[in-house]
């Protein structure tokens, strides 16, 4: 299997090295090559997964797998750039930095194979909600991720990275789009959102800290609160429920149900990541038809985070 990562930052080199430890599991010949915008040096143990390394597009051949990790606002062009390069394609979310591109015309058709990272609905304590939500009757949803960006990156001074520039993608309506990400899975696209933004806290950015938005859906109303300021990392869903309240803690891991059985599963942050690459290379080598996350619905999430929606 041939693969082609565009960009080897964190992200990036997350999924190299996860796609690597699963072929060597399932004995899948692996060839990864990268293409790169400059000679950066790349993560430690990198380097030593890779076939080749490339500067130029023209000296690309084709791949079964693409992942497309570089910077968001780069993604577009990326992707113009890979049509009929590769079989399948792993776009880092967000898709784009914006909701104003033509998927068809960028090459992303019902022929070409395409699935948007989601990795929040394949860690456990997502994966135990879904268990339970069909029995579930919630009137109402309460979601909330709240960190606080100077320690998302120990040894990073959070000013010069993208959260902190609007201009680069950044801010957390855009940056936290794991919540609406899962609250789409979970109960679709909501027919009426309302958000209002901005810049609160004493941090030295430009881009948005703070976004609340209420949407109504035709059984529920739903409210998401995402900032960058909050001192004690929160990151939960409560679903206000005819017999009780069931909140799913994904920064502990654990699953609240009605009557105020806890149940556990905490592992590693990666272990999701493991089980979406898991997901993208068996969707990639025997899926047929659209990915559980394609772009069109990618598309959808990313205009849901602007307060907008594309119905």
């Amino acid at each position: 299997m041939k693969a082609l990562f565009i960009g080897l930052g964190s992200i990036g080199t997350r999924h190299l090295q996860n796609l690597t430890a699963l072929c060597e599991k399932k004995g899948i010949p692996l060839q990864a090559d990268a293409l790169r915008s400059g000679s950066r040096p790349l993560r430690p143990g990198a380097a030593e997964l890779l076939h080749a390394q490339y500067t130029d597009w023209a000296a690309l051949g084709e791949y079964d797998l693409a992942f497309i990790t570089n910077p968001t606002h780069l993604h577009a062009e990326a992707i113009q750039k890979l049509a009929g390069r590769a079989k399948a394609l792993f776009i880092e979310k967000p898709i784009f930095e914006a909701t104003g591109y033509d998927l068809a015309a960028l090459g992303l058709g019902e022929h070409q194979k395409a699935y948007v990272a989601a990795p929040m609905r394949w860690c456990g304590t997502m994966l135990a909600l879904k268990e339970e939500l069909p029995r579930l009757k919630p009137y109402s949803a309460r979601v909330i991720c709240s960190s606080y960006l100077p320690d998302w990156r120990p040894g990073v001074d959070y000013r010069t990275v993208y959260s902190a520039h609007r201009e680069m993608g950044g801010g957390v309506t855009i940056d936290l789009i794991h919540e609406w990400d899962y609250l789409v899975e979970l109960f679709g696209v909501p027919s009426q959102v309302y958000n209002l933004k901005g810049t609160f806290s004493h941090l030295e950015i430009d881009s948005d800290d703070l976004s609340v938005y209420i949407a109504r859906y035709p059984g529920l109303l739903a409210e998401v609160h995402l900032d960058y300021f909050g001192r004690t990392y929160r990151r939960s869903i409560e679903l206000f429920c005819e017999n009780g309240t069931v909140t799913a803690d994904f920064g502990a891991g654990t699953l609240t149900l009605e009557d105020g059985t806890v149940r556990r599963y905490e592992e590693p942050v990666n272990r999701r990541y493991e089980r979406e690459m898991e997901y993208f290379v068996d969707y990639a080598r025997n899926g047929t038809g659209e990915s559980v996350n394609p772009p069109r619905t990618a598309l959808e999430v990313l205009a849901l985070t602007q307060g907008e929606t594309l119905g």
